[in-house]
């Protein structure tokens, strides 16, 4: 009892007292958010913009099928479902996650969606006829957020711009699924899903007119102009640390440029330009997050699939006029022939160090996430991600799922990630499925050139809270086609392990305790040998997309004293 108390003590401490006001708010006057949601709404009528939608795309279709009766198969998170009654919308077997993306209506707005322009007229018209005002999950701010982005764009497409009306019962439906969203905006929650209420409001705002229309506009800019600058720092990095919303979110800001010129509002244009500077910031970081295979590394919630590609995003800039801005200063070397160059992610804390034939590892030496919203947030700090030849060689665990349940812990824990497991405990405390009680916190972070190889040092404090106070320093030491992974622990413990997670594609084998390999699938081969530890393998698994599990190896490494070092090694002839 003690211990949870304990633990939600040390998660509300950091929250911002307006988020707790805003929380009991929802929950102590639902009747009063009700009626602000059922407000009445003058006539819902279209704005005249200057062009129609025609913003590239990057989702592939999910629904993936249409029976008779206006039934539809659609596929989310690995997982296929259907749609052939009114009760399918909140089915009680499907994952809130699931019923969410039915919901968002995402296949609008889908790749090739112009040939399913039957199929969506249905599914829209299904989607109104069967799911009332403030009943399930498709009226939750959130849903609500994503759909009415989607709407927008699909209503404002050039499919509907030779004349043909939109129905007034649709726009009707907009406006009272925008005037739902503007009683619910979610300041307990802020971050990423008060982003989305305010980009939902501004899209709706930019489509309807009259004062209704106005007002939503109004709210949503406000939203906007307080959270664009706060939630993307000054490296670029969105404020949450997490790869995959990170792109998620630079997709959303080229929405809004996109927005400013078919609309023509002066509102928008007006604001544009510093939209254009953070998403072209944010491109460079999400290149320096990214491994030579061209997608995202999983730090923190991070899966393929759920957001756009760097290819993705940097289409849709080029296509805006946009420019990647110039990598942050590198600290670089050249020995034998190679050049090692590492980049640091001040604000957001990561390092990342990239060197020729292919090679890149991406540190995090990086806080959790914002203090008052670390959800997406997991206990990996000071693990990183190893590529080489092109490929990934050590990952990261991956995200496969949400919900607050034994897988989710176990990807969330520090044993999924590349770093040291002290006596068994996290280094930050993430519990339920989106909580972190006490968190890790970074020491200072050096990078040095030394012999031919260029160093990166740092440390955390997470294991402090225990009561042997144990702080772990950790070094990588990378050059002459070896990288030294040196780890130190200052204190007391009854354990520890060095966990280096293979790619499912990277076979591992133990020559003896100290010594084995790690060999590619084209052949290369990577030696390792171990000091002041011993090694054993694991089989564990690796998360790659949402309902995707594959089984790979992991180097365990069992500190025999409190300094330990791991030595990578390979050839490039």
């Amino acid at each position: 009892m003690l211990t949870r108390y304990t633990r939600l003590f040390h998660t509300v401490r950091y929250l911002k007292p307006g988020q707790i006001g805003w929380r009991l708010y929802y929950r102590l006057l639902r009747q009063r958010v009700r009626r602000q949601a059922m407000a009445p709404l003058g006539q819902a009528e279209r704005r005249r913009w200057v062009d129609s939608w025609s913003a590239p795309t990057w989702m592939p279709p999910v629904l993936v099928g249409k029976g008779a009766s206006n039934e539809f198969e659609f596929q989310f998170l690995g997982e296929r479902g259907g749609l052939a009654s009114t009760e399918d919308w909140n089915h009680p077997g499907k994952s809130k996650l699931w019923l969410y993306n039915l919901h968002y209506l995402d296949d609008l707005c889908a790749q090739d969606a112009d040939e399913r322009s039957v199929e969506h007229r249905a599914l829209v018209q299904r989607w109104l006829d069967e799911n009332p005002p403030l009943v399930g999950n498709g009226w939750e701010p959130y849903t609500l957020s994503l759909r009415l982005v989607n709407l927008t764009k699909w209503l404002s497409g050039q499919q509907w711009q030779s004349g043909e009306p939109v129905p007034s019962p649709w726009l009707a439906s907009l406006a009272r699924q925008a005037q739902a969203l503007s009683a619910q905006r979610e300041f307990h929650i802020l971050a990423n899903h008060l982003f989305a209420n305010g980009k939902a409001l501004t899209f709706v705002g930019a489509f309807l007119q009259g004062e209704d229309a106005e007002r939503w506009l109004r709210q949503g800019l406000d939203i906007l102009d307080e959270q664009v600058p706060e939630q993307f720092l000054a490296d670029g990095a969105h404020f949450e640390r997490s790869p995959m919303y990170h792109a998620a979110l630079l997709w959303d800001l080229a929405d809004l440029i996109h927005l400013s010129e078919c609309s023509g509002l002066v509102a928008l244009r007006e604001r544009a330009a510093a939209w254009r500077s953070f998403l072209e910031r944010g491109l460079g970081w999400l290149q320096w997050m990214s491994h030579p295979d061209g997608e995202i590394g999983f730090f923190n919630d991070a899966a393929f699939g759920v957001a756009p590609t760097l290819a993705n995003l940097d289409a849709y800039a080029e296509r805006l006029g946009l420019k990647i801005l110039e990598p942050l200063a590198a600290t670089s070397i050249v020995t034998q022939g190679v050049r090692y160059a590492a980049r640091h992610a001040r604000e957001s804390g990561y390092v990342a160090v990239e060197w020729d034939h292919g090679g890149k590892a991406i540190i995090d030496v990086a806080p959790v996430g914002p203090d008052y919203q670390p959800g997406h947030a997991h206990a990996d700090t000071l693990s990183f991600e190893l590529s080489l030849f092109g490929q990934r060689v050590l990952v990261n665990s991956g995200t496969s799922q949400y919900g607050d349940n034994v897988e989710r812990h176990r990807q969330r824990s520090t044993a999924a990630h590349n770093t040291v497991v002290v006596d068994n405990e996290n280094s930050s405390e993430v519990w339920a499925g989106f909580r972190v009680a006490r968190r890790a916190r970074p020491g200072p972070v050096r990078i040095s050139v030394e012999e031919g190889s260029l160093t990166v040092q740092g440390s955390h404090d997470g294991y402090r809270r225990r009561p042997g106070r144990v702080e772990h320093r950790r070094e990588w030491c990378i050059g002459d086609g070896r990288l030294t992974v040196a780890d130190s622990l200052r204190g007391r413990f009854g354990q520890a392990k060095a966990r280096f997670h293979c790619h499912p594609s990277v076979s591992l084998s133990l020559a003896d305790p100290k010594r084995g390999r790690l060999t590619l699938p084209s052949g290369q081969k990577i030696s390792f040998s171990i000091e002041g530890g011993r090694a054993e393998v694991e089989t564990t698994a690796w998360h790659p997309r949402f309902g995707v599990s594959q089984a790979n190896q992991c180097l365990v490494v069992h500190f025999t004293h409190s300094d330990c070092l791991t030595r990578f090694s390979w050839a490039y002839s």
